[in-house]
């Protein structure tokens, strides 16, 4: 090869070099680009800014059409949602909490109480389906208790469900870092806080799509768990332990099968609540599905598997395998700690090396979970809440990814509340924190039932039929009438108990610990109420429009009847399951 070949070749692999480097420079640059430009006002968002106009009252109609027009993106897989519907809310409240509900109530009240919020919560979450799936609108619930009940009602139900989130948050992170004290490791609690607290972050800004992958894989290791500690529970409950033989229905009749009597099954309700609270996420997320008429109505099904199968069977074992006597148990009704959830404890008493530190480490990722779901759903609330004008309008901010980045913002800052974990006065802000979001979610509940009642009687009044509905509510108007007065009979059962406890006399803190939820949403609806003078919806001029996604009716009941015809060719089987998932 002459030199001057050897000049041409080098000048070409110079170039193809040169080329490369400026290509990969600008695919960086273009990567960096994206993700800063990512971080900027949505278009909608800003249309939603530019026309929005200052009113004497409260406008309704505007309100409703901003979050029909909510800018959230729609990223939500089928999987994602029936993950967060079946293993959304396993976390504190069974692994942990469930322990100081078998201490106080014993084995019998453990499971009556978590199966007849089971039965309540699988009514909500019907009424509730059938709601998301007609009006899959940005703030769910809250944006259906402004639309069918009263304005300064959906703001006390907004903030009340905001709040709760955004309590549980710190206390989600307070408790993953109590959750490690069990291996004894040698580190400050605050390094375990901060190191949770920025994986929560992080997830959250990869936005729904990000939140929907980490609870899928949260979940699936939540679940996973609660069936290997089912089947190992009826071994172990039928004899087949290495330490000892059958043991039956033995602690249900020594020590008993309920402790404290009647109150303590009513103590064991409020425990319950918070342990079910999250499944109504289920709907807030519908706002952010692909196709909501086909991902939600399955994944609203799903609850049942799991009120039956996580819960009432796993909690009914922990009864036989633990009695509520047991020293852990006394320790837990004093102080929050790992080491005395019923479910290690169960585990130990087997004789069973090695097994409670994989039940710790499911716990962790639970409340990791916990934790990450708090932030979504405090921050999706937050930004529902400014769209509609019931919060400061800072909070309505959605960038280019479809992330509420201001509200998600202000939730995480929130979560360094958790930062006082390192201090002795932890148990006293785990109590607090609990007190102030235990009886939030009987009032969401309840809230929901209202909803799909005056909805349903909107939808009648309005010349609607119930099979225009691309799904209906299995228990009907009338599950949600029994879910309604079962949540008023859980508020009443707690009042009592926060107003004469169990095994100490009566306390201003001990009522506050138990009942200030209360307080806080009646200040909240009637402070508005005062303030601007709203009234009642009626159900002749409730919005039944904005946020609908089906409104080519005669498509819709088409399309409905085409895949009943197509489900009664299928066999018996096929029709069950379908009924139930």
């Amino acid at each position: 090869m002459s030199s001057t070949d050897c000049e041409k070749s080098e000048s070409l692999e110079a170039a193809s070099i040169e080329t490369n480097v400026a290509s990969s420079a600008e695919a960086s640059a273009s990567i960096w680009s994206r993700a800063v430009d990512s971080f900027r006002p949505n278009d909608v968002y800003l249309a939603n800014c530019l026309s929005a106009t200052s009113t004497d009252g409260y406008d309704m109609e505007a309100a409703a059409k901003r979050t029909a027009q909510s800018p959230l993106a729609r990223r939500l897989k089928g999987r994602h949602l029936q993950m967060i519907a079946i293993g959304g809310s396993i976390g504190t409240g069974l692994f942990i909490n469930s322990g100081k509900a078998l201490s106080n109530g014993g084995p019998a009240s453990l499971s009556i109480a978590f199966l007849l919020i089971g039965v309540m919560l699988y009514v909500v979450v019907h009424a509730l389906g059938e709601l998301a799936v007609v009006f899959p609108v940005a703030g769910s619930f809250a944006t259906y208790s402004t639309r069918f009940i009263d304005p300064a009602w959906g703001f006390a139900m907004g903030w009340n469900y905001a709040m709760q989130w955004l309590v549980v948050f710190p206390l989600e992170l307070v408790a993953a870092s109590i959750t490690l004290q069990y291996w004894h490791v040698p580190v400050n609690n605050a390094v375990w806080i901060a190191i949770f607290w920025t994986l929560i972050i992080v997830i959250n800004f990869f936005g729904v799509k990000g939140y929907g992958e980490a609870e899928f894989i949260f979940s699936l290791i939540k679940v996973v768990a609660v069936v290997g500690f089912i089947i190992l529970g009826i071994v172990l409950v039928c004899g087949g332990g290495p330490v000892r033989g059958y043991i039956g229905g033995t602690y249900w009749a020594d020590p008993g099968a309920f402790n404290h009597g009647f109150k303590g099954l009513c103590s064991v309700f409020v425990t319950a609540a918070f342990a079910f609270a999250g499944t109504e996420l289920v709907g807030l997320a519908a706002a952010e599905t692909e196709n909501p008429r086909k991902t939600v109505p399955s994944a609203i099904k799903q609850v049942f598997w799991r009120i039956t199968l996580f819960y009432i069977i796993a909690l009914a074992l922990v009864g036989l395998l633990v009695p509520y006597n047991s020293p852990q148990l006394l320790d837990a009704a004093s102080h929050v700690d790992a080491a005395a959830s019923p479910f290690v404890i169960a585990i130990q008493n087997a004789g069973i090396a090695g097994l409670p530190s994989v039940i710790n480490v499911v716990i962790l990722i639970s409340v990791l979970s916990v934790g990450n779901s708090s932030v979504y759903g405090c921050s999706r609330t937050l930004a529902s809440l400014a769209e509609m004008g019931l919060a400061p309008k800072h909070l309505a901010y959605i960038d280019k990814s479809g992330r509420p980045l201001v509200a998600i913002i202000v939730t995480t800052i929130f979560g360094l509340v958790a930062f006082i974990a390192a201090s002795p006065k932890e148990v006293d802000v785990f109590n607090w924190l609990l007190a102030l979001s235990g009886l939030s979610s009987i009032f969401t509940w309840a809230s929901i039932c209202l909803a799909h009642i005056l909805f349903r009687c909107a939808w009648k009044s309005q010349g609607h039929s119930l099979d225009e509905l691309a799904f209906k509510s299995q228990t009907g108007i009338v599950g949600s009438i029994i879910g309604l007065i079962l949540n008023v009979l859980v508020f009443a059962s707690q009042f009592w108990v926060a107003v004469c406890p169990i095994g100490k006399q009566p306390t201003p803190e001990a009522f506050f610990q138990s009942f200030l939820a209360a307080p806080v949403v009646l200040t909240f609806f009637m402070g508005y109420k005062f303030w601007n003078r709203t009234k009642l919806v009626k159900p002749s001029e409730a919005d039944l429009l904005n946020g609908r996604r089906d409104v080519d009716v005669r498509a819709l009941v088409d399309e409905l009847n085409a895949e009943r015809e197509a489900l009664r060719q299928r066999h018996f089987m096929c029709r069950v399951y379908k009924y139930w998932c």
